[in-house]
């Protein structure tokens, strides 16, 4: 990983698209600043397409969507994407699967629930489980005390020995079944909405995230930044994001955005 500021000033006024996870990158300690979200604004108004891409339920993306100063959101790592259409006051929402999937999947998910909470002493289900469309989402420290790395490691097998995809983000362990991930149904996004394979779109695209369920967003993305708490998970990482910020959080993610608008400003100027 190298210092966000060798991010070369030339690149960073290419950018036209910003894809972010929230949790620990937008956010710092469960908290969106007035910072953080003064950058989307920022942002927003340069003309720049912000779309976050997270693990957070399908309840909070369609706020997101409405509300926020982004064009889309990708949710629970890759189930969905929401876009609301301002015109016409119309949510428009692609799935990866189903209902007929979603329906058993959630079956499934639900007994895996139990096997979890009951073999796992600590862990407990996410708060915003109840908000979630796709995927079941299991707490090691947001609202609990935090659990040992060998507890972390369990959910995790416990999802995968049912045949369920299982990603460690910063705050949860979220499992569901299926085959995508955050790239894949951003892949889909770019392709619908923008009628653009994402590879032909390298050059102008960047991404920000902090933890292993960014992972493929890390590995796919040239410029592809990691806030300064991503320390804290090299050790659940292969693919590393290829740059740093030199702060953690939300205050990451402001240096981020200034770095590309003063690169912007200056390329104007």
């Amino acid at each position: 990983m190298r210092a966000l500021n060798t991010l070369r000033p030339e690149h960073a006024a290419k950018i036209q698209f910003l894809l972010t996870d929230i949790d620990d990158t937008l956010t710092t300690e469960g908290r969106l600043t007035a910072d953080a979200y003064a950058a989307l604004e920022r942002l927003w108004a340069s003309g720049i397409t912000v779309i976050p891409i997270t693990g957070r339920p399908a309840g909070w993306c369609d706020h997101i969507a409405r509300m926020w100063p982004v064009f889309a959101v990708v949710g629970e790592n890759g189930a969905f994407y929401m876009r609301y259409d301002h015109e016409q006051r119309r949510m428009l929402t692609h799935h990866f699967a189903s209902d007929t999937e979603r329906r058993a999947n959630r079956e499934r998910l639900n007994s895996l629930s139990i096997k979890i909470l009951s073999g796992v002493p600590g862990c407990a289900l996410a708060s915003d489980q109840n908000y979630r469309e796709a995927d079941l989402a299991i707490d090691f420290c947001e609202d609990v005390p935090p659990l040992p790395e060998d507890a972390v490691k369990k959910i995790v097998s416990l999802f995968e020995a049912e045949g369920a995809q299982a990603k460690v983000s910063s705050i949860h362990v979220n499992g569901w079944f299926g085959h995508y991930d955050k790239l894949s149904m951003t892949r889909t996004l770019f392709a619908r909405e923008f009628s653009s394979r994402l590879e032909e779109l390298l050059p102008v695209c960047a991404f920000a995230g902090d933890s292993p369920n960014d992972e493929p967003m890390f590995r796919f993305f040239d410029y592809s930044v990691g806030v300064a708490n991503i320390q804290t998970q090299l050790h659940r990482l292969t693919h590393k994001p290829k740059f740093v910020t030199p702060s953690l959080g939300g205050a990451g993610f402001v240096e981020l955005a200034n770095w590309i608008l003063e690169a912007k400003k200056i390329q104007n100027s």
